[in-house]
């Protein structure tokens, strides 16, 4: 079978904090970009292609706090566009710097929480489309600001949705969030616009959303659901998929390990460390990769571990586990 064009190894962007290091005590200014960078550092080396910068602040108030600050925005829940920066890229534009005097070019993929998302956060169950659509607006002025990068390519953009086809307190309607979305996604133009999901439900209809053309499903710890999304529909609207091949669920897959095994693996790091590899190993990534290219073809255009890496125990393990795909990925491709 013909898989179409390269695919492309990607992450979500979630990865753990440094030893000793807690979201609530984050450090500030040049010592905090200096985190964001050695992070970035870890998943270059570990052979991601376009990796996400790493999410270490809270995925809603990293960007509602310029939208509903008054001296940043222009009307409620519009923020200003010199105001829509995302502070972890001056740490992308110092590795690309190092990158490009080394004579090598950072590609990254990077991550606006999206309108919906934004929205439930504040007002819940609630119909105020006004306010959908500024905050829509916002997510634009983000993208925009992104693409102004100067040392590093930004090869995709994720608009990140993950209460879609999950929580009750979305009461849009499909065209609703297909609209906003659409918004959101505008200023993408001319590059990969992915719309990153936690349930399949909504990934046919996100597909039609013109400028969002690839759909992130979160499919190694649930592989069945890449059978609720139609090919035909994909291709029809001229999109593709980014599939999941390494879990990332620590709890669940320790919890299991931990009745296999009939022990506590949290009580011993470097045992943990070695059974979720065992378990989570790069020829079952390969198969869950080689499985979802059967069903969808050249439509898979990015993979990558699910959605979660940052309640991992260590920067070590979540390492580890980039490479472990890298090496999936490379000897799927290898197959030709």
């Amino acid at each position: 079978m013909d898989y179409g064009p390269e695919i492309i190894f990607d992450d979500i962007g979630s990865y753990p904090l440094p030893a000793g290091m807690s979201r609530e005590s984050l450090p500030q200014g040049g010592s905090y970009l200096a985190v964001v960078e050695e992070a970035m550092v870890q998943k270059v080396e570990a052979g991601v292609q376009r990796p996400t910068y790493p999410q270490f602040r809270d995925m809603i108030r990293m960007f509602m706090d310029p939208i509903e600050d008054p001296k940043r925005s222009e009307s409620p829940y519009l923020v200003r566009a010199e105001e829509a920066r995302i502070l972890e890229l001056s740490a992308l534009e110092a590795l690309g710097r190092r990158m490009e005097g080394a004579g090598g070019r950072l590609e990254a993929r990077v991550c606006v929480t999206g309108p919906v998302e934004l929205y439930i956060s504040r007002f819940g169950a609630t119909d105020y489309r006004d306010i959908l659509d500024n905050l829509a607006r916002s997510v634009g002025r983000f993208v925009e600001m992104a693409k102004l990068s100067r040392h590093f390519q930004v090869a995709v953009i994720s608009i990140d949705e993950p209460s879609l086809g999950i929580s009750p307190n979305v009461i849009f309607d499909d065209d609703e969030i297909k609209k906003a979305l659409e918004i959101a996604a505008r200023p993408c133009g001319g590059i990969d616009c992915e719309v990153h999901l936690h349930s399949p439900l909504m990934a046919e209809a996100c597909s039609s959303v013109p400028g969002i053309n690839v759909i992130g499903v979160e499919s190694a710890a649930n592989p069945d659901y890449l059978s609720l999304v139609d090919r035909r529909v994909l291709e029809d609207h001229g999109a593709f998929l980014r599939v999941g091949i390494a879990r990332t669920d620590i709890d669940g897959m320790v919890a299991r390990l931990n009745d296999r095994l009939e022990t506590n693996l949290w009580l011993d790091p470097q045992r943990l460390a070695r059974e979720v590899s065992a378990s989570e190993a790069a020829e079952l990534m390969e198969k869950r990769l080689a499985d979802a290219c059967r069903l969808f073809g050249d439509r898979v255009r990015y993979a990558g571990p699910d959605c979660g890496l940052g309640s991992w125990p260590s920067q070590r393990m979540a390492k580890d586990c980039l490479a472990r795909c890298a090496r999936a990925i490379a000897s799927f491709a290898s197959r030709g």
